[in-house]
């Protein structure tokens, strides 16, 4: 072969592999796509809004586009609202939004039709976390902040520089957040004469809680009766150590006319979320947990007929746990979603009848949803695609796809595929395992294997396309992935979700190893000797423990923010509730003692020998720093190689695009080194 033949074929090659490596789905490419959110239509079936942010991570912030489509033809616009969110439809279809403009924010209205927007109220620099309407759009609430307490520069005006915090109560941080002097609080507006809308009353005046409970809660917590003369909300009004330590959130209606308050739920000694009341105006729905202080209690829907103050538990002959709910616009009909078998589905009540019944049975997660007059619209992802929205119809069951977001950011890339099995566990159960395999998956090669181990708790492995752990992205870099829904996750009833509680190192372990053993058994193309085990939350706790009951089935750890020192943890975390729950309460009691000797991973550092990567974020209240600071300088000392990545600005997510990029970047590395 000549010299020119053998340049031209080393060209040709370089190009197969540049063209190859170009249609691989990376952390850059997975960070490229639009994600979609905030699908809402309006109750006539007219109009669709949605929006959708496409990330620039070269620069580290994204972009976010708001588009309004005629469901009748197709036709979308792209509006010029930048800085608007909060959307709602109106009782005459007109849309209602804040838009941020500036330091200001402004509540808007847009008529679809002709895209005229008009400025409904100026609330300054008044920073307003949310709206919601009145049925007849007379009325609104917002949620704004309001001082309760002093700093302490107030105490101490000298001192203006000082950085230093007074506490004398716990709850003093929450989730990625220290307290501050303010609380989000609930206030009603009513329009005037001159078509703008006055302030008229702060619901929960004189007392110092907030008016929503955090870090999640917002202004879905709230909602008017059909007159529009009451306001329904739920908070829990406590402070400190009875916030840190309960659950027992409330449903309060406040009476606009008299400011006279009632508590409509006090029966209930769990969460009490998101009041909704139906197109009649008699009857309220809300979701309900009845223990207090367990977060993962079987989600209820329950509702109150008003007049009566009868109440009435509408998903009690069914063993799921409620996602969201919403009403119908004008039928006595409440839908649902909810976990099952590590999906996320649609499901509709009569709510005359009782009668309950499963609409979709896809596998994906539906992870949100808006209901119109004879239609829903639905937010669809899987394990392989992101989030793009979908179009069905409960009477013929017709599921239709209205928007493919990625297809030209994904078109051309290989996908991986995902298998179902079912695995017998050590106690006789059946276990729903995940297996998601490579691109171009051959049966006949060896493949490395990662044992995905899932946090929570009490969270599924369910169809969830995740920004932070994307079963795609793993299995494109050449792994098989092994994602059980072991002890403790729901979907599979309460019994299976309620064993994990106070057994953090028992069965659920053991259905980890049965099905990471079964897996290599059962798939010719795992390499036996290639296996790697990661996870965050309760997954990075898993990893910290497998790595000490293992007995050499993995070649390398990644834990990402996990519970290495169970005392140590109780004594710095934030929601008592959750760990008084789950691991039994403070580990100075005589009876908690053998439960912390037998669930902390610290306990088994004498049997670490595999290399670990350790992760952890600097702003992560839920499972503080110093867990995975422990973790590691155990690794160190004992000369185990291990790595600590560490995000001063992240919390128990990373969330920023270069950190996740980062992020990513050292987990393969990781894998890589020795796992291929």
């Amino acid at each position: 072969m000549g010299k020119n033949s053998i340049f031209l074929a080393l060209i040709a090659g370089a190009l197969v592999l540049f063209q190859a490596k170009a249609q691989e789905f990376t952390p850059e490419k997975m960070w490229s796509l639009n994600r979609i959110s905030g699908t809402t239509g309006s109750s006539n079936e007219e109009w669709m809004i949605y929006q959708s942010t496409k990330t620039d991570y070269t620069v580290n912030k994204g972009k976010t586009s708001t588009f309004l489509v005629e469901l009748k033809t197709g036709k979308t616009s792209v509006l010029d609202l930048n800085g608007a969110w909060n959307f709602i439809w109106n009782a005459e279809n007109q849309l209602v939004f804040l838009q941020s403009e500036g330091s200001e924010i402004r509540l808007k209205s847009l008529n679809p039709s002709n895209k005229e927007v008009k400025i409904l109220h100026h609330f300054g620099t008044t920073q307003v976390e949310g709206i919601t309407l009145s049925p007849d759009g007379k009325r609104f609430a917002t949620l704004e902040p309001l001082k309760i307490k002093q700093t302490v520069k107030d105490i101490y005006p000298d001192l203006p520089q000082t950085s230093g915090r007074i506490e004398t109560d716990l709850m003093y941080r929450h989730w990625n957040q220290w307290s501050t002097a303010e609380v989000p609080h609930l206030y009603w507006y009513e329009s005037s004469t001159d078509g703008g809308f006055t302030k008229k009353a702060d619901v929960m005046e004189n007392e110092n809680f907030p008016s929503v409970t955090g870090p999640f809660g917002g202004i879905e917590s709230v909602c008017f009766s059909k007159d529009g003369q009451t306001i329904f909300y739920s908070t829990k009004k406590m402070s400190g150590k009875t916030f840190a330590q309960s659950t027992n959130s409330e449903i309060y209606a406040y009476r606009t006319s008299d400011k006279i308050t009632t508590v409509l739920s006090s029966a209930h000694k769990g969460y009490d979320t998101n009041p909704a009341i139906n197109f009649t105006g008699k009857t309220l729905a809300w979701l309900s947990m009845e223990k207090d202080g367990f977060e993962a209690d079987k989600n209820r829907i329950r509702i109150m007929d008003l007049e009566s103050r009868q109440e009435k538990d509408l998903t009690a002959s069914m063993d799921i746990s409620v996602n969201e709910f919403a009403w119908h616009p004008s039928k006595e009909v409440i839908y649902f979603t909810a976990t099952t078998k590590a999906t996320k589905q649609l499901y509709s009540i009569d709510v005359k009848s009782g009668k309950i019944q499963q609409l979709t049975s896809d596998r994906c997660d539906y992870v949100s949803f808006s209901v119109m007059k004879d239609r829903i619209l639905l937010e669809r992802q899987d394990m392989i695609h992101p989030t793009d929205i979908w179009i069905f119809t409960p009477k013929t069951g017709l599921n239709e796809q209205l928007t493919q977001a990625n297809k030209e950011e994904l078109k051309g890339i290989a996908e991986p595929t995902v298998q179902e099995k079912w695995i017998t566990t050590t106690d006789g159960k059946k276990m729903l395992t995940w297996v998601i395999y490579p691109p171009n998956y051959d049966p006949a090669k060896k493949y490395p294997a990662l044992l995905y181990c899932q946090g929570g708790p009490q969270s599924p492995v369910s169809q969830f396309f995740s920004y932070r752990w994307n079963f795609r992205l793993m299995a494109s870099q050449g792994y098989i992935i092994i994602a059980p829904n072991r002890r403790g996750l729901p979907g599979f009833g309460q019994e299976w979700n309620d064993a994990i509680s106070k057994d953090w190192g028992g069965q659920a372990m053991r259905d980890y190893l049965t099905a990471t053993d079964s897996c290599v058994a059962q798939i010719s193309s795992i390499n036996k000797d290639k296996l790697g085990a990661v996870g965050a939350s309760y997954g990075g706790y898993s990893v910290y423990y497998l790595a000490g009951i293992h007995e050499n089935r993995f070649k390398a750890f990644i834990s990402h923010c996990g519970l290495f020192n169970l005392e140590s943890w109780y004594g710095t975390t934030e929601e008592l509730f959750f760990a008084n729950w789950d691991i039994g309460g403070p580990y100075w009691l005589p009876e908690n003692k053998e439960l912390y000797a037998k669930n902390s991973p610290h306990k088994l550092v004498d049997k670490w020998n595999t290399p670990m990567l350790v992760i952890h974020g600097g702003k992560d209240f839920r499972v503080p720093e110093s867990e995975g600071m422990q973790a590691f300088q155990v690794l160190q000392l004992k000369g185990i190689p291990s790595k600590f990545l560490y995000f001063p600005d992240e919390g128990h997510w990373v969330t920023k695009p270069q950190n996740s990029i980062l992020w990513n970047r050292e987990f393969f590395d990781w894998l890589n080194t020795y796992l291929k």
